[in-house]
């Protein structure tokens, strides 16, 4: 069991509220019914579904071999080879009907479920970053330019509304407007704080993940904004777009953003 520091005074000995504890705070401090949470998961799980099963991001995985260890019809413990090359967590399906099914966990009549609050997974992410001129010298084509980046503080009991306050100020750092943006990824530990922050920054929920957040992929600690920055860059490409904004809440009251830019000389192929 965790033991607070004694001597944590004021809003910082909120650090030590659960995670699943912040979620049940934000939808309380702001009025978030179990509806919204729940059906920003089903959209979650819908636009990963299509995404999955079109393969238009399997060239965004590396497939990796391992062994899992498995039990047959006796029971008896095997091993088996197998090749991960997809998101487990991506439920075909899922609807308001089948998440009302789940009882809250965090809080006895609260509205913060396992079905509208992202898994727990593993997972790992690489962005290579370098200067322009390294990476012409060596060759390689940059898929974008890593434009702004912003850090931003809120009271840890709310930890997940970080994106409200990290957003505008990347924002303001990159010199761009919220319609000037034609994508963001934002990550979904809870659908409490996803669409809050969705629905306080005005953003057109049509161009918000797109190709599903965490709560249908999964949110591997650690993996969150080399992941976002990933699938923002190539679905940037896909829709031949030109700014997308990456944001994320993070425990103890951090939300951070970044911009990213695709170049014409990018769009055309060139270095």
């Amino acid at each position: 069991e965790l033991q607070p520091n004694p001597k944590a005074v004021g809003n910082i000995a909120t650090c030590y509220v659960t995670m699943g504890q912040t979620s049940e705070n934000v939808t309380a401090k702001y009025g978030l019914s179990r509806e919204q949470q729940d059906r920003l998961a089903v959209v979650s799980h819908a636009r990963a579904s299509v995404s999955q099963l079109s393969g238009k991001q399997k060239d965004e995985i590396v497939p990796v071999a391992t062994t899992v260890k498995l039990k047959d019809a006796s029971g008896k413990e095997i091993k088996k080879e197998v090749v991960v090359d997809r998101d487990e967590g991506v439920r075909v399906g899922v609807s308001m009907q089948s998440l009302d099914k789940l009882k809250p966990v965090f809080k006895k009549n609260g509205s913060t479920t396992a079905g509208n609050s992202s898994q727990i997974s593993d997972g790992a992410a690489l962005v290579l970053l370098m200067k322009r001129s390294e990476a012409k010298r060596r060759g390689l084509r940059p898929m974008g330019t890593f434009k702004a980046f912003a850090v931003a503080g809120v009271d840890p009991s709310i930890m997940g509304i970080g994106p409200v306050a990290a957003i505008p100020k990347v924002l303001d750092n990159a010199g761009l407007t919220t319609e000037e943006i034609d994508l963001w990824e934002i990550n979904e530990a809870f659908g409490s704080q996803a669409d809050y922050s969705i629905e306080k920054l005005g953003l057109n929920r049509d161009i918000v993940n797109v190709n599903g957040g965490a709560i249908a992929i999964g949110h591997p600690l650690g993996t969150t904004g080399a992941r976002l920055t990933v699938s923002a860059l190539n679905e940037l490409k896909r829709r031949q777009g030109r700014f997308a904004v990456v944001s994320m809440c993070i425990g103890s009251g951090m939300g951070a953003a970044a911009v990213y830019e695709i170049n014409m000389d990018e769009k055309n192929g060139k270095l």
